[in-house]
């Protein structure tokens, strides 16, 4: 058996530190992931004026109870997110809710990816974005007098960040928030789940209602498994929220490849530091790997500790040797799991469909098309489709070297490396750039050819 450890959630590092920089207080961070892209969330909320020290186990984060102060218009303060979305959408929205203007800016493919549908949202509020090269992206400088009292509409077909964003901002406007939800289509609800439930473990919890049987109807959050536009909305309450200690628990998306590699190797993996009960979307590759024919068990064992957010351990391992089988599948709840499921789909016994993802064609690549460029060079044949992919496998050129290419994308660097263990000689074009959310995923892989 081989022991594997997760590294601490991406997602849920950024929304911590984050609603810890808008706390009246000081917090104590623990388990916090040290990445490339939560760098870019610090470094951002130090010029924004919050207060980092480094502890033992995370760090020591001194908030700003809800005041954030730019600069004139003539020289605004500058954001620099690099190559993160997750820290572009959410501190837009932010700083929206301030006073003062904000150079938001970024790297590589940042300047491609749309912020227009949060710009539309915000509009009404009197908050102003001034592009500086493509429409509708960043880089831009955006004005603010703060956020008003009153009903803000969003669309997340693009991304649930936005609506993640305003649901903190509205924390700092002057009265009391509706924020409802427009378009035709949601995309990646549970990361709203988990941004809900970090700003209720701060003190401050949006209250939700759907609209059912002609009336709005109070709801907890455990009670939501899907949004419907124009059926659901967030009331929020201005606040501040609390300083507290704070543990971030596992992460499943970066979990996912070495889960992954359990349904591959001769012999069983035990992936450590997974909450059982987390609200993470990505938590779906568990039922994903068992419809596609691995065994996936629930183990306590080592690598448990009262040190770990609600630790707990995942075996995986093939069925009797059997090959993995395909499977149609709507992802839309789960788009960074689609480059793992792909490759997994490539190694499987018969053809598979990926739906509802037309929006990973903006995130560092074009993932639709990147999966589907490389799978290619495995003899895979694939389909794109306007919202998704399909797989249709082919013998597997084992003991051959091929040459990948990832886009500069860390999830297509991590997922491309499973196909070492289909007898696959792998070779990466960049394969550093894993240290955008999983910096130590080679020292882990290591242990799984080796094992």
């Amino acid at each position: 058996m081989i022991n594997l450890y997760a590294p601490s959630s991406k997602s849920i590092s950024h929304r911590a530190l984050m609603v810890a920089g808008l706390a009246e207080g000081e917090s104590l961070i623990s388990n916090l992931l040290e990445s490339e892209d939560i760098a870019r969330t610090r470094a951002c909320l130090e010029k924004l004026g919050v207060v980092f020290e480094k502890a033992e186990d995370g760090f020591k984060v001194k908030g700003l109870a809800g005041k954030i102060v730019g600069r004139d218009s003539q020289s605004p303060l500058v954001l620099d997110v690099g190559e993160s979305g997750t820290t572009c959408r959410l501190l837009t929205a932010i700083v929206a809710a301030g006073q003062g203007s904000f150079q938001i800016q970024g790297q590589g493919r940042m300047h491609e990816r749309p912020i227009d549908a949060l710009e539309m949202a915000l509009k009404n509020q009197g908050v102003s974005f001034a592009y500086l090269e493509n429409k509708g992206c960043p880089p831009f400088v955006l004005a603010t007098k703060g956020l008003k009292r009153g009903i803000i509409e969003i669309s997340m077909e693009q991304s649930s960040q936005f609506l993640s964003g305003l649901l903190l901002a509205a924390t700092m406007a002057e009265d009391r928030t509706i924020i409802t939800v427009g378009g035709q289509k949601v995309v990646s609800w549970p990361y709203v789940g988990l941004t809900i439930k970090v700003m209720q473990d701060f003190g401050l919890k949006p209250e939700i209602e759907v609209y059912e049987n002609n009336t709005w109807q109070s709801k907890i959050l455990e009670e939501i498994k899907q949004i419907i536009p124009g059926r659901i909305r967030f009331i929020i309450t201005p606040g501040e929220f609390k300083a507290r200690n704070y543990n971030v628990e596992g992460d499943y998306s970066n979990a996912s490849y070495l889960l992954a590699a359990g349904a591959l190797k001769d012999g069983p993996v035990l992936v450590h530091n997974l909450n059982p009960d987390s609200l993470q979307g990505d938590k779906e590759i568990l039922d994903i790997l068992k419809k596609m024919g691995a065994r996936v068990v629930w183990h306590k064992g080592q690598g448990d500790s009262e040190n770990s957010a609600a630790a707990g351990s995942v075996l995986v391992e093939k069925q009797c040797s059997r090959p993995l089988h395909g499977i149609e599948i709507d992802m839309g709840s789960c788009p960074d799991l689609v480059p793992t499921v792909a490759v997994l789909m490539a190694l499987a016994d018969g053809p598979s469909r990926i739906t509802n993802v037309a929006h990973l064609r903006i995130k560092e690549s074009d993932r639709l098309e990147a999966v589907s460029n490389e799978l290619s060079k495995m003899g895979c044949k694939t389909k794109l489709l306007e919202d998704g992919l399909e797989i249709f496998p082919q013998k597997i050129p084992r003991g051959q070297k091929i040459s990948f290419k990832t886009y500069n994308d860390h999830r297509l660097a991590m997922s491309l490396s499973l196909f070492e263990l289909a007898g696959i000689d792998v070779e990466l074009d960049n394969p550093a750039c894993v240290a955008k959310s999983f910096p130590g995923f080679w020292q882990e892989w290591t242990k799984v050819v080796n094992g």
